[in-house]
């Protein structure tokens, strides 16, 4: 466990290959906090590239929710209509010519109804625009609305067809009997109709441990009860057992706190829509880790008798005596073969 000290690691020309998840020793030890937030965005942050503005911001309309970035597209229409209405209004009233027919009284209104025509290229409904000036101005915002169309569409269809992979994963990480011991464990289901294949599952254990009087950021990757599973119809619980070849052995909920331990987990799929790999990450914070508690059946009843689960259990608990999972099974506390 981390408040365990060790001796000054030796070079060992046999040690399995590195699982820092790519930071490097340095890199691990200067970080404060959790490496990924729940979302899997990596708490990093890079200078010298320049704003990056045009990227960022096609990344954040790919990733956004449908509902938010409708929201998004019909709100910037508006707004730069209203700009262009603006525009005209600045003009003077002669600059639009059979704005009466419209039927609306209020010159801003007439001047957005005209502006939204130009702007969609539906039409303007027998308005037509006055003077050079309102001319150059109608032109500039046919240029502006069919590049925005353009734009729209072009987000549009890479949203719909960049494969994805939405995986819900339980609100807490939960250490929970298992086998006669203690398991850490987590659950996850996919929230898409598309069905995946060839699921793999990696967790890492990221925390502080003491070599020799000398605290270091350590990364450990857990084994698993199993790491893959074929098909992945509805939900799945994660299991890392927790026994005498753990880094887990005798872990308590105060000992993973001094540790600041974060656990790191990588999913994998093929999505069988586009007959692609596709992949997810989150993490789990020390405090999100939850003692004395085993996850609540999630498997309800269907109409035609098929086997069902309602996802909306999928963080639900039940409690457990106290100190039933925040206490050290004996079966972790045998020398560990490598100590």
């Amino acid at each position: 466990m981390s408040t365990q000290s060790h001796p000054d690691p030796q070079p060992d020309d046999n040690q399995p290959e590195p699982v820092d998840l790519g930071f490097g020793r340095v890199v691990a030890n200067a970080v404060r906090g959790r490496f990924l937030s729940r979302d899997g965005t990596p708490n990093a942050r890079k200078y010298g590239l320049g704003s990056q503005w045009a990227e960022r911001f096609y990344l954040r309309a790919l990733n956004a929710r449908w509902p938010q970035f409708l929201t998004w597209l019909v709100g910037s229409v508006l707004l730069l209509n209203g700009v262009f209405a603006l525009g005209y209004r600045a003009l003077g009233s002669s600059a639009l010519s059979g704005t009466e027919a419209l039927g609306l009284n209020d010159p801003f209104l007439r001047a957005l109804a005209f502006s939204v025509g130009v702007f969609t290229t539906t039409g303007t409904d027998g308005v037509h625009a006055v003077g050079a000036t309102a001319h150059w101005l109608v032109i500039l915002e046919s240029i502006v609305g069919v590049t925005f169309f353009v734009s729209a569409s072009g987000l549009m269809i890479a949203r719909l067809t960049r494969p994805r992979m939405r995986i819900r994963f339980s609100d807490s990480v939960i250490v929970a009997p298992y086998e006669g011991g203690r398991g850490l464990m987590f659950r996850l289901v996919n929230l898409q109709p598309g069905e995946l294949g060839d699921v793999r599952v990696r967790l890492t254990l990221i925390w502080f441990e003491d070599f020799g009087g000398k605290r270091e950021r350590q990364f450990h990757e857990l084994d698993l009860e199993r790491d893959t599973v074929e098909l992945f119809t509805l939900h799945w619980t994660v299991v890392h057992p927790i026994d005498a070849h753990s880094p887990l052995r005798g872990i308590t909920p105060e000992a993973l706190a001094e540790a600041e331990a974060e656990f790191v987990i990588a999913v994998s799929a093929h999505e069988e829509t586009f007959s692609t790999r596709v992949r997810t990450r989150t993490s789990y914070f020390w405090d999100e880790v939850r003692w004395d508690v085993r996850f609540a059946s999630v498997f309800t009843s269907a109409p035609d008798g098929t086997v069902a689960i309602d996802v909306e259990r999928l963080s639900l608990t039940e409690r457990l005596d106290d100190g039933a999972t925040r206490l050290p099974a004996p079966a972790e506390l045998t020398p560990h073969p490598r100590g």
